[in-house]
């Protein structure tokens, strides 16, 4: 209750704001207003209206209307611009006392290379200038797309795999094939140009944990490869830069509810406008949201909310000084990988299991209470789930110093506590026969199986495996800190920065197994030794704390940067770019006794019999530098308006990762940055009708680290190298009353230098081998349909190519289909809106179980598959 009154007094705070008189310092002389309208006569919200002479700028509301106070009389340029439309210019007059009104016409283009881009590099840049690889959305892209989480709307960008089939949070996104133990570990997700945490790819934080899709958002601009490396670190895949709304002068504000045919329940609020005109404003928003989750748990899945804005004061000249702030409150569920069977190649779920909407993840596994090693009871509540607490202020000032200088400086602190709840399938599934030979080294006949809740038998057919409730707790917090100065010394800009950055993750695991029954909401099972009287689950739990863990990572990051792009001619850029990264990490690790411990509490049962605690013995202290060079070169060579090409070469790097440093604490000589060299031939071409953007890539690894954590506990620690050659290609279509996106990549990553030994002494050879979890070929195809000027409709394709479970390439995970659809009809100010995902209910899988690769049941295997069909129902009011 304490965080709904919270809530709730944060909104009432916000339509507080609404009946501000955000006129009260006004001088209502001199205005110009006006509409942006399309082709078809339709208004367009979110486009971008200045006028040239002045500096002034401001954005469309939801009405697709813009106003300008305070303007001296004379005569100027307005100019008005957005993504899929010719930029629109006019010459306007305006005399003194005059309230002007005018509308601008934005004549369509299939997808606009003048929009301007500011992620990935030094000064923005129209995207026919820009030397890299770039895809954006604005705002109603974003809503048209009705993504269903963060992972799900950047499935969009061609070049990035992206795994969206965890839920809301968790998910995983592979850049240009580049392998890895999953999370963003190649990527860096940023909010407003500062990354939402340093690194990415923390262990059981992957950084859309952090970052929720809501109306406060403005845009996003995803750069691929290319300059990534010399603005961001351990992000030689690309930046993913999520662009919040500012206020401006004429107040505004739009409301949303969407539900579902899940039991989802939720509410968005954006409101801005002016404090003082001219000169102080503001934007604020969130969201509240519960909801069931496509897989049915038994309890609410997602719950929770998020309130963020910002507030900017404006100086003379665009200068501006912006503070913002963030408060994320939100539980969800994760999904894990879940038994299936093959029936001639054709993925089917098993009995009493249904593959598109049944979890391990159930009610029915709640509640832990378990004694540990030296006393005490430990407890862990599932019902959690992934539950990310985050607070985060930070500004941004701007200022011009001189006619050729800027100087830009922005910085955020950031704390968060996350409490980590799921279950991970751990072994199995096993017949009871296999269970019994395999584990408990008996025969079945000497087994007794029941159900903890009742008391009833289990059925003898009936699949058990273990279901592990993994507990994490993480104290997390980053300072980063940017500045730079800009020099304009035609033709030349120049830019020149330090990036300062320290941040700190400490994490405590206690893990524990459960057995259960292979089905849908799965029930604790106990089971005995008749012939001794020996019991092997207590309450349910077979392993009491199998695996504990304390330890912590750092990272003190003091990185300058560098900048240039020349212009040679007018159809002619150049761009050169450097970074030197000298940072430094360190941490401790705990020694645990590995299933040494028996804690002789519960008679007659071994489920205490090998716990692993990390009490009684010391810590390995450790300490890993890093200094390092990453550089960048291109040509842009602009043929004219329309279209365009350039070259780019790139060297970059990704620093160990946290997994890595635990497992080699005591000796880090092993350890190595993965070098990530790339070459880019880039094609850009739009006109009023068809557009497309091309890239032929090629990307080659040194040193990539395998780390994933498998079902005893232990790590891959393997590493290897990789080469892949692709290209991506993102195309639009737009003709009359039919839009058409189609976005596709093939490649070829492959192992190389991938020899060695297994733990049990086996040798392995993965050269040649396809890298784990990446299609060769995907795509994505969007029709859209303009039935009437207010109804819409499109359709949502999505094709993968098969791929593997793991390095040596044994597991395939065959190549699949989804579709998804939808309506939105518009009313005046009223936007209502219907979307399918997964219509035909596929059985798609994203990823086998990396923690396990053997089954005692032949006909059944662990995987994870994407989730299954669902409507949401929107409605939307724009004031």
């Amino acid at each position: 209750m304490k965080k709904l009154h919270q809530y709730l007094g944060t909104l009432l705070l916000m339509f507080c704001l609404f009946f501000l008189p955000n006129n009260l310092f006004a001088q209502n002389t001199n205005t110009v207003s006006g509409k942006v309208l399309d082709d078809s006569g339709v208004t367009v919200p979110g486009a971008n209206v200045s006028i040239k002479e002045t500096g002034k700028s401001t954005v469309t509301n939801e009405n697709g209307e813009y106003s300008f106070s305070n303007v001296t009389a004379g005569t100027y340029t307005i100019i008005a611009t957005n993504v899929g439309y010719k930029t629109f210019e006019k010459k306007i007059a305006i005399k003194e006392g005059e309230s002007l009104e005018v509308n601008l016409l934005l004549e369509g283009e299939s997808q606009s290379l003048k929009e301007v881009v500011v992620t990935g590099s030094s000064t923005p840049r129209s995207k026919l200038e820009s030397s890299v690889a770039i895809t954006t959305m604005g705002a109603k892209a974003i809503e048209d797309r009705a993504p269903s989480s963060t992972a799900a709307l950047l499935q969009s960008i061609p070049g990035f795999v992206v795994e969206a089939s965890g839920g809301e949070i968790g998910n995983n996104l592979f850049a240009r094939g580049i392998p890895s133990a999953g999370a963003y570990e190649y990527v860096q997700i940023q909010e407003d140009g500062l990354p939402v945490f340093e690194d990415g790819a923390l262990q059981f934080a992957n950084a859309d944990t952090f970052y929720r899709l809501d109306e406060t958002v403005s845009k996003m601009e995803a750069v691929r490869g290319g300059s990534a490396s010399i603005f961001a670190n351990n992000a030689p895949g690309g930046i993913i830069n999520f662009i919040s709304k500012t206020g401006q002068n004429e107040f505004k504000g739009r409301a949303k509810f969407t539900t579902s045919d899940y039991g989802m329940f939720r509410t968005d609020l954006n409101l801005s406008g002016a404090l003082i005109q001219d000169k102080l404003f503001f934007n604020v928003g969130g969201f509240y949201r519960a909801d069931n989750g496509v897989r049915n748990t038994g309890f609410t899945a997602n719950k929770g909310g998020q309130i963020k804005g910002n507030i900017t004061y404006k100086f003379d000249d665009d200068d501006y000084l912006r503070i913002n702030f963030k408060h994320l409150d939100d539980r969800n569920a994760f999904y894990l990988p879940i038994p299936l069977k093959s029936n001639n190649g054709k993925i089917e779920g098993i009995p009493g299991f249904n593959p598109n909407y049944g979890t391990l993840t159930s009610v029915n596994l709640s509640r832990l209470n378990v004694p540990q090693y030296g006393g005490g009871t430990f407890s862990a509540d599932l019902e959690n789930g992934s539950h990310p607490v985050i607070n985060s202020i930070g500004a941004e000032f701007k200022k011009k110093i001189s006619e050729k200088v800027t100087f830009k400086n922005s910085f955020k602190n950031t704390n968060i506590d996350l409490d980590y709840n799921a279950i991970f399938p751990n072994g199995g599934p096993w017949t009871q026969d296999a269970y019994a030979t395999s584990v408990q080294n008996t025969t079945v006949s000497n087994l007794t199986y029941s159900y903890v809740d009742n008391g009833q038998k289990l059925d003898p057919n009936a699949l058990i495996m273990r279901a592990d409730l993994w507990h994490i707790e993480k104290k997390m917090n980053n300072f980063a800190n940017n500045f730079s100065f800009n020099f304009d010394l035609d033709p030349v800009k120049l830019t020149a920065g330090y990036y300062y950055s320290n941040w700190k993750s400490s994490q405590y695991w206690n893990w524990n197994s459960y057995l259960v029954g292979v089905s849908d909401n799965p029930r604790l099972l106990n089971v005995k030794d008749n012939t001794t009287g020996v019991d092997h689950t207590w309450n349910g739990v077979e392993r009491i704390t199998w695996l504990e863990r304390d330890a912590e990572t750092k990272g003190l990051l003091n990185d300058i940067y560098a900048d240039a792009e020349i212009k040679a001619t007018d159809n002619l850029i150049f761009n050169a770019g450097l970074r030197y990264n000298k940072d430094k990490y360190s941490g401790y690790r705990d020694n645990a006794r590995f299933f040494a411990e028996n804690l002789g509490i519960l008679d007659n049962n071994t489920a205490d019999d090998a716990v692993t605690t990390v009490k009684g013995n010391p810590y390995t202290y450790w300490r890993y530098d890093v200094s390092e060079w990453s550089y960048t070169a291109a040509a842009n060579y602009k043929f004219n308006d329309k279209m365009a090409s350039y070259a780019r070469y790139s060297h970059g790097f990704r620093s160990p990762i946290e997994e890595s440093f635990y497992d080699n604490a005591a000796d880090l000589s092993k350890l190595q940055n993965t070098e990530v060299n790339q070459i880019e031939l880039g094609y850009k071409y739009a006109s009023s009708f068809f557009s497309v953007n091309a890239n032929l890539f090629h990307m080659g690894l040194k040193n990539v680290a395998f780390t994933d954590i498998l079902s005893d506990g232990s790590s891959e620690n393997k590493f290897a190298d990789v080469n892949n050659i692709g290209l991506e290609v993102e195309t639009n279509v737009r003709y009359s009353i039919v839009k058409l996106n189609f976005t596709f990549t093939v490649q070829k990553p492959e192992y190389d230098n991938f020899t060695g030994t297994n733990a049990d002494g086996s040798a392995f050879n993965f050269n040649g081998n396809t890298a784990r979890r990446i299609p060769k070929f995907f795509c994505n195809l969007r029709p859209e349909v303009d039935i009437t000027k207010d109804l819409t409709a499109y359709v949502q394709f999505s094709y993968y190519d098969k791929k593997f479970t793991n390095q040596d390439n044994k597991q395939v995970l065959p190549a699949y289909k989804e579709v998804g659809a939808g309506l939105n009809y518009t009313y005046n100010n009223l936007r209502f809106a219907v979307d399918a995902s997964n219509l035909f209910n596929e059985i798609g899988l994203t990823e086998g179980d990396p923690r396990q690769t053997t089954s005692a049941a032949s006909d059944v295997f662990m995987a994870r598959p994407i989730l299954g069909r669902a409507f949401r129902f929107s409605v939307a009011i724009n004031f």
